[in-house]
């Protein structure tokens, strides 16, 4: 039990209720009711309660025995959305930094010991999953995540980072706790982070920080490309000077909001 479950403001069922919701995703589009419930970890029956409720409010449709979020879910971050500038702000910048490398361009920001993607500009598909706005991966193996990473103060990011081992994305990614630190305190003196196939194999990937009126890193800019198609010295020479370029961009247009 967690610090905030013992004080007696946790509400089980609207924390039940949300594990529903994000049991479904880019891959698992349509579940049954078992699936549901594994997902979410909890019973059967109250999951069955929670996905009736909500294709009452019209979140959910069911069809036959499988269960789908509608487009009205969407509602549920607009509000998020629409009180952050900084997805509008950013968006015609990725547009044109994608136009100039001719390769997909994502920004990020960090929640939790996630990457959660705010704007997008994809060319071609690199990724066996499909990248789409609010799609998150674990900050520790993408670029975006160790450049958010590597901007957190330090006392917030040892309180982040697990003592023990990480998770093996591919047999590329860095596991230890400690090597994962020393590179994000490269990270954190280069300004930037390359990261070659820590997350799916053949996907390489570039990002710089995104800075806020009082310097602090608010976002992540990256450029993404497969391994077949540039080597690491091509998207250090070529890439990372734009993207750079286009960070200080954005930065100016920040202090001015």
């Amino acid at each position: 039990m967690t610090e905030i479950e013992a004080s007696g403001d946790f509400v089980q069922s609207l924390a039940r209720g949300l594990a529903v919701i994000r049991a479904f995703d880019g891959e698992h589009s349509e579940l049954t009711l078992s699936d549901v419930a594994r997902r979410a970890g909890i019973p059967r029956a109250a999951a069955g309660r929670f996905l009736r409720t909500l294709e009452r409010l019209g979140y959910v449709r069911a069809d036959d025995r499988f269960f789908a979020l509608t487009p009205r879910v969407l509602e549920l971050g607009f509000s998020y959305l629409s009180s952050l500038s900084l997805p509008e702000i950013v968006q015609p910048h990725l547009e044109r930094l994608s136009r100039d490398v001719d390769e997909s361009v994502s920004a990020a920001v960090l929640d939790g010991g996630d990457i959660v993607y705010i704007a997008r500009v994809p060319t071609r598909r690199i990724m066996s999953v499909r990248i789409t706005i609010g799609t998150r991966f674990p900050a520790y193996a993408t670029s975006m995540g160790r450049v958010l990473l590597a901007g957190m103060p330090d006392a917030a990011l040892e309180a982040l980072l697990p003592a023990s081992g990480l998770p093996s994305l591919t047999e590329r990614t860095v596991t230890d706790p400690h090597e994962l630190r020393r590179e994000v305190e490269r990270v954190r003196e280069q300004g930037w982070a390359l990261v070659d196939g820590e997350l799916e194999p053949g996907l390489r990937s570039v990002a710089a920080p995104v800075r806020g009126r009082r310097g602090e890193v608010v976002a992540a800019v990256n450029v993404s490309t497969s391994a077949t198609r540039d080597t690491v010295d091509h998207v250090v020479a070529e890439y990372l000077p734009r993207l750079l370029e286009t960070c200080r961009a954005i930065d100016a247009e920040l202090r001015l909001v």
